[in-house]
């Protein structure tokens, strides 16, 4: 027997205010069709005057941990993935514990941009596995509008912002792939694409927020070559082949990204769970804000096999697979 790591609940939250590309397009150089054919976006949510990460961050927690049917005085670890944090320090996560009612073990955030879920909930796992935690709750939370230039046509239309969380439980597993929990993670990097997707401005270069800078046409390549190959890894690692998987939930980065990965790899469309259209890029949320609709809806179900997978500055990549 060993131990997994089971998803036990989903929870998302969205900012109330909706951004359509009509509304884009009266303010920059831009078009509804253009933004369609380049990205498959029509929509995103923004968050309002005063809504802070931390805000949409507890709003999926909580919503998660109602759908797992625990309290946060059950959970020993808490992590949030973002990149737009409230403040520099201290860390979201610490507002986050506090607000869900969690008194003990430990919080703290996690920084690789889109790829931050896959990471937060590959490091959770491991501290699930090694024993020292039995409860986890994973979130990954964006406020993106706050770092984005709006008279960028190239940027701003690409990114939204919200949050969705998982709570995890350790389950006695037989060591199999039909063991229910995360069979396993993949993480990788590479610094030296760094100048293809960052934020101009930090703490120590700067002393300001910066905004998003994007080299969309080499990312796009990257993102399908490293995407493929860390799907590919999941797969062999666990001895399965791409007809084995029920469900994949991708970063929704851009619609012809991920329509890319899925041929390269020989995935059905229909298998690939996408929000890209009405969410836009929300980074490091995107992952269990799709997730959570997919359960939510229906389409997953207990037992189903799911690929998780994403890339994000840095540059940064990672794949989860997960017997939901």
């Amino acid at each position: 027997m060993i131990v997994r790591s089971q998803i036990i609940g989903c929870g998302s939250y969205l900012p109330s205010r909706l951004v359509t590309n009509a509304e884009l397009a009266a303010k920059v150089d831009t078009s509804d069709e253009w933004i369609v054919e380049r990205s498959g976006i029509r929509q995103r949510h923004i968050a309002a005057e005063g809504e802070t990460t931390s805000d949409l961050a507890t709003n999926a927690a909580l919503r998660a941990l109602e759908a797992a049917g625990i309290s946060g005085s059950a959970v020993d670890l808490l992590i949030v993935a973002t990149a737009t944090p409230d403040n520099t320090f201290p860390a979201t996560a610490t507002k986050v514990q506090s607000r869900i009612g969690m008194k003990h073990g430990a919080a703290f955030d996690i920084q690789a941009v889109c790829s931050g879920f896959v990471y937060a909930l590959s490091v959770a796992d491991n501290f699930i596995k090694s024993g020292q935690v039995q409860t986890a709750v994973v979130i990954g939370a964006e406020t993106f509008s706050r770092i984005l230039d709006w008279n960028d046509r190239a940027t701003c239309v690409l990114f939204g912002d919200g949050a969705g969380a998982v709570v995890l439980r350790a389950n006695r597993g037989k060591g199999s792939s039909a063991d229910r929990g995360i069979l396993s993670t993949h993480l990788h990097s590479d610094g030296s694409h760094y100048d293809l997707l960052y934020v101009d401005g930090g703490p120590s270069s700067t002393q300001t927020v910066g905004h998003v800078h994007m080299e969309g046409r080499e990312v796009f390549r990257h993102a399908v070559i490293n995407l493929a190959a860390v799907v590919g890894e999941a797969l062999a690692a666990n001895d399965l082949k791409a007809s084995d998987i029920d469900w994949v939930v991708p970063h929704q980065a851009n619609r012809r990204i991920i329509e890319g990965t899925a041929k390269k790899l020989g995935f059905p469309l229909d298998k690939m769970v996408m929000t890209v259209e009405r969410h836009a890029n929300t980074s490091a949320a995107s992952i269990p804000l799709a997730l959570t609709e997919a359960v939510g809806d229906g389409r997953i179900k207990p037992g189903q096999l799911v690929l998780l997978e994403a890339m994000g500055g840095g540059f940064t990549w990672g794949s989860a697979l997960v017997r939901m």
